[in-house]
């Protein structure tokens, strides 16, 4: 059996907008791929267009969701149907049978009740082929390329058998409304005439009537433009069939997964491998190669050219977390390139990203892309130019002041005059000194290994600011006004307003990089520890405080029963594994298997909350494994122990038994983990 064969591509997407189960989508695509698709059932639902229950098909969407909550951009749909056009999702959608589509990583299939066509599509890095088979119909097989309702242009060569153009389709970003995605279309047959209907109020819906019923369609879209969707097509699908196409996705996905080898259960199995799909969709590649052979990606929100590659569709208060550090071990040689597309960012704006769609949409607080840099850079993975390159960056941008859409550090003067950042001044106060701590102590990294030793002991010492939100007394940190007086009053229990997406509970123990420095406020190990077994006693309480209604990330942490450690979401991630930081290995494994035996499974509803571009999907896989990175930018892992019986890593240099090495051991660092 194949490690492709492992993964369920729906794990996690029986979810709604009130309680996620992951909040994903079955996306077919190569990994880290430009353009992905997946399958629109029902798109009354927003950007919940896909659930597994639904029996309905409006189309297989060109798709850059990274996440419901961020939306989607540059998409549209293509829809097989017979002799007339139909748009509206209400009157177009086709039956099927859920139990008999296909839905893998490398490919798709639907047999459209409706129209008696089975309607299958394979995927590039760009694009697609398409096949429609709808010989059992005795009308007329029409394609339908169908945007959303944003100014879009729509061409049609029946001369060339081809369809091009572009749309300009967002919803929270970018901010440049005149973004524009382009397409190209290629046909096996001739076309012979022509359908449109309007789209709302800015876009026309084309459909294509074909002189055959079976027939494929090849695609592709580009952010350059039509010019270079059509080389992309002319490099990656001219000539290949379906089956060719199909087989070198799932080459591409095989390659991934079997470089972890496990001896598990079947549920684990199947779990690990799908979440070894979703760690690897994401960042997706925002670049293409030019017919002149060098790279070129878009400044989104000004639609200039340049020359280089770049990356999107990531937020690094979520990823730093995970994904990064499992990037490191399994994928170390992709993370150059994907750190030299975030430098060319920078180099673009000004500013480091903080989450990208594909634009900056500053969601979170924050600037923790300064941890996935400060790994980077102590794991040896980047270039000398790349190393120096990452050093001038954050060296600038911490001393960046936010302005409009360019947003840094947030109360930048006072946190460095204050070494806090008071709640009246920003929200999630705690939040963001905490983050700002940690930030400090990668930038400390980051100098030293570039011979900065006065820069990185300046920052090294910043990096103590999170012991000025302290408050001993109830033993949580906890907001403060800009003339040193903590808010009252305070309720442990209280969500949102001075927090992210959590209280006092989830938030408090986020100082990954000194641990130590953390339980000495408590009096020492032991007195930390009980704080901790306290949090995993107190029931799941929680309270809406400042945020309008109750949020999901609130009944999540209530549906499951491990108090206040909210695993559902990334600020509890590290939380079941301060036991193993300190040593005590027995506590952590108990509470990590049972989370993975219970709220992790490869079905549809297979995880406890969102799974955010590889985050939750990564932490599984370190969890199963027995390791968890406690502080990306330092070389140690925190040994839980393994609950997979055998772990294989396959590297360039040879396989490491995983679970041999980490035997024994509280704490492994990094190189004698991989070599």
């Amino acid at each position: 059996m194949k490690f492709v064969d492992y993964v369920n591509i729906k794990q996690g997407t029986d979810s709604i907008r009130r309680f996620s189960r992951g909040n994903t989508l079955p996306l077919v695509c190569t990994p880290n791929a430009l353009n992905m698709f997946a399958p629109q059932t029902d798109s009354t639902r927003g950007p919940w267009y896909y659930h597994p229950v639904d029996r309905s098909f409006e189309g297989v969407r060109l798709t850059h969701q990274p996440s419901p909550w961020a939306g989607d951009f540059s998409c549209l749909c293509f829809l097989p149907q017979i002799d007339k056009l139909y748009v509206d999702p209400a009157l177009r959608w086709s039956g099927f049978r859920p139990e008999n589509a296909v839905l893998t990583p490398y490919y798709m299939e639907y047999y459209l009740l409706r129209h008696r066509t089975k309607f299958s599509l394979a995927p590039t890095d760009t694009g697609a082929i398409m096949t429609v088979d709808a010989t059992e119909n005795k009308g007329k097989s029409l394609f339908s390329i169908i945007p959303f309702d944003f100014k879009t242009e729509i061409t049609v060569d029946k001369e060339k058998r081809t369809v091009y153009g572009y749309t300009c389709s967002l919803t929270e970003a970018p901010k440049n409304k005149d973004f524009k995605v382009y397409f190209a279309l290629t046909f096996s047959t001739d076309i012979e005439s022509i359908q449109t209907q309007p789209v709302g109020q800015n876009a026309n819906a084309v459909g294509v009537i074909l002189a055959e019923n079976k027939y494929e369609v090849r695609c592709s879209a580009s952010f350059i433009s039509v010019e270079q969707a059509k080389l992309n097509i002319e490099r990656e699908l001219s000539g290949k069939s379906l089956q060719e196409i199909s087989k070198s996705a799932e080459d591409k996905w095989e390659d991934l997964l079997s470089r972890l080898v496990i001896d598990a259960d079947e549920k684990t199995k199947r779990t690990f491998y799908s979440c070894l799909y979703r760690t690897f969709i994401f960042p997706n590649k925002f670049y293409e190669t030019g017919a002149d052979g060098e790279n070129y990606h878009v400044v989104p929100e000004t639609g200039e050219i340049k020359k280089g590659v770049a990356y999107t569709n990531n937020g690094f208060w979520d990823t730093y977390r995970t994904v990064y550090p499992l990037y490191s071990i399994v994928r170390p040689e992709k993370l150059n390139e994907i750190i030299e597309g975030y430098l060319n960012i920078y180099d673009d704006t000004g500013v480091l990203p903080r989450w990208l769609t594909p634009s900056e949409v500053n969601y979170m607080p924050g600037t923790l892309i300064e941890a996935v840099l400060a790994d980077c850079v102590c794991k040896n993975l980047l270039t000398e130019r790349n190393k120096q390159r990452v050093y001038d960056a954050v060296i600038k941008n911490v001393e960046f002041k936010t302005n409009g859409d360019r947003v840094s550090r947030k109360c930048l003067d006072e946190y460095k005059t204050l070494g806090y950042v008071p709640y009246d001044k920003c929200i999630e106060s705690v939040n963001e000194t905490l983050d700002s701590a940690y930030g400090d102590y990668c930038i400390s990294v980051i100098a030293k290994s570039v011979g900065q030793d006065e820069v990185a002991e300046k920052f090294l010492n910043r990096s103590q600011n999170y012991r000025n939100l302290f408050d001993k007394e109830s033993g949580f940190m906890r907001p403060k006004h800009s003339n040193g007086q903590f808010k009252e009053p305070f309720d442990e229990f209280d969500w949102g307003g001075d927090y992210t997406e959590g209280g006092a509970w989830q938030n408090s123990f986020a100082v990954p990089h000194d641990y130590e420095g953390l339980a000495s406020l408590y009096g020492g190990k032991e007195a930390f520890l009980r704080k901790i077994d306290q949090l995993f006693e107190t029931p799941p309480y929680y309270k809406v405080n400042s945020y309008p209604l109750e949020i999901h990330e609130m009944a999540e942490m209530a549906a499951v029963d491990f108090g206040q450690c909210a695993i559902s979401n990334q600020p509890s991630f590290h939380i079941p594994f301060t036991y193993a930081e300190f040593g005590e290995k027995e506590k952590t494994y108990n509470i990590v298997k049972k989370m993975t035996d219970e709220l992790f499974s490869y079905k549809d509803g297979g995880f406890p909350g969102d799974e955010d571009n590889g985050t939750m999907a990564s932490w599984y896989v370190f969890a199963v494994l027995g390791f968890y990175p406690t502080c990306p930018g330092k070389l140690e892992y925190a040994v839980s122990g393994n609950i997979v019986k055998s772990a294989i890593l396959k590297t360039a240099n040879g396989d490491v038994d995983i679970v041999k090495k980490i035997n024994g051991v509280n704490k492994i660092n990094h190189f004698d983990l991989v070599k």
